[in-house]
């Protein structure tokens, strides 16, 4: 009996012992874990402030580097007027215009300013037919005899083999712009697809490429066909209208009522004179009738760019940039481009593949330059970069051979240069937490 009240004491000590530094360590921990949760909010607070203090900076310094390019230009006599679009990642990062609407008046063009889009609005038409693909509505292998009954090309068999991805690419065998003059004359696209029983073909279907407005417009038709809808509605409905395009048209009246729109020019030896807007290609939608401003062609950029899952998803947009047919030779303006290698045309898009000068890697370019009424515009979209430019003009100006590349380089410049003082200077404004 004496011998266990001897054990204990000793024993109650320990234990006593043992809950004393149970609950210390438990204190300590807790203490800890509160500051863990304290400190890690305005960490992550602290990098998002940077990150959006590093997006407005490179945001400025990308608007005063167009600026300048584009003053330079006007300042010149290159250029009278300019819509500027730059999509980067899910961002339009710029909207803008520069120069005068009207050269003889004093209306600036701004991010909403509408230019006819000439030939941009093949890509339109190439990327609708993609979706009605997807859809099970359409397919490249369709014939376009199938969907209008009085087109001839060549004999029967020949008119038999002429695909959908034919027209869409060029590739249908018929010679150099035929029957453009039909297209601007006014006709309606069912008698021009008459017409070209009276044309011989070139080569047979899928093996040239031979770039043509009015046999490419027949799409349209098409795409009537199985819709129900006239081209413009059918675009409206899917991409215009979800994407709040909200300057966009397809047809002269509107143009022509719109107040905020760019009058063509055209230069004279020692000055630009403006020019009537005319209704040419209103006829013909797919191949050149879309209007649209600097910022609906962001809009359309950053969906392009897989931003828009909902409307159109990444695999389905593939399929207009897929290289159907190579454009050979090098005579062609974006064949002069800084590192090109080679361009294909896919359906309503040209391809180009060219070396980047850092990396030494090949790259993806989704290209396509327009021009009707004196209006020229450019735009490309570099899948890899997740980066769109357009560029609209109101002229017929030399500058559009090289804008492209120009804004490249100058997007490059921007966003490429390292962010250390930003970091600094973010750094000296936040205190430590205690």
């Amino acid at each position: 009996m004496r011998r266990f009240k001897i054990l204990v004491g000793p024993t109650l000590l320990i234990i006593s012992l043992f809950v004393l530094v149970f609950f210390c360590i438990k204190n300590f921990s807790s203490q800890d874990n509160e500051k863990v949760v304290a400190t890690s909010q305005p960490i992550k607070t602290l990098i998002s402030q940077k990150e959006v203090e590093l997006y407005k900076l490179h945001q400025q310094e990308l608007k005063d580097a167009v600026k300048a390019y584009f003053d330079k230009a006007i300042a010149s006599g290159d250029i009278v007027g300019a819509g500027v679009s730059i999509v980067m990642e899910d961002s339009i990062v710029i909207s803008d215009g520069f120069g005068k609407r009207n050269i003889n008046l004093n209306d600036g063009v701004d991010g909403e300013t509408i230019f006819r889009l000439g030939s941009l609005s093949k890509g339109f038409a190439g990327v609708l037919a993609a979706n009605l693909k997807q859809e099970g509505k359409l397919h490249w292998e369709d014939k376009v005899s199938d969907f209008i009954p009085e087109f001839r090309l060549g004999d029967r068999n020949n008119t038999e083999k002429i695909t959908l991805a034919n027209i869409l690419s060029h590739t249908s065998g018929t010679p150099y712009h035929s029957y453009t003059n039909l297209v601007e004359a006014g006709l309606p696209l069912a008698s021009i697809a008459k017409r070209f029983k009276d044309v011989v073909p070139i080569s047979k279907p899928g093996l040239t490429y031979s770039y043509q407005n009015a046999m490419f417009a027949l799409c349209g038709e098409m795409m009537r066909k199985v819709t129900g809808q006239e081209i413009d509605e059918a675009l409206s409905n899917k991409f215009f209208n979800p994407l709040g395009m909200c300057t966009t048209s397809m047809d002269y009246e509107s143009l022509e009522q719109a107040d905020n729109v760019a009058l063509p020019h055209s230069q004279g030896r020692n000055s630009w004179r403006t020019l009537q807007l005319n209704d040419n290609y209103y006829n013909a939608i797919a191949a050149g009738g879309i209007s649209a401003s600097a910022l609906d062609m962001g809009k359309w950029m950053r969906f392009l760019l897989g931003h828009n899952p909902e409307l159109m998803d990444k695999s389905a947009l593939a399929e207009a940039f897929n290289p159907f047919v190579e454009i050979k030779g090098n005579s062609k303006y974006y064949q002069r481009w800084p590192g090109h290698l080679t361009s294909y045309y896919g359906f309503g898009w040209r391809i180009h593949k060219f070396m980047e000068d850092e990396t030494r890697q090949e790259r993806t370019m989704w290209h396509h330059g327009g021009s009707v009424n004196n209006y020229r515009n450019e735009i490309a979209v570099f899948p890899e970069a997740d980066l769109g430019i357009c560029v609209l003009l109101n002229s017929n100006s030399k500058l559009a051979r090289v804008v492209i590349p120009d804004l490249h380089r100058i997007v490059k410049k921007v966003y490429e240069k390292k962010d250390t003082k930003l970091a600094h200077n973010t750094s000296s404004k936040t205190k430590p937490n205690s």
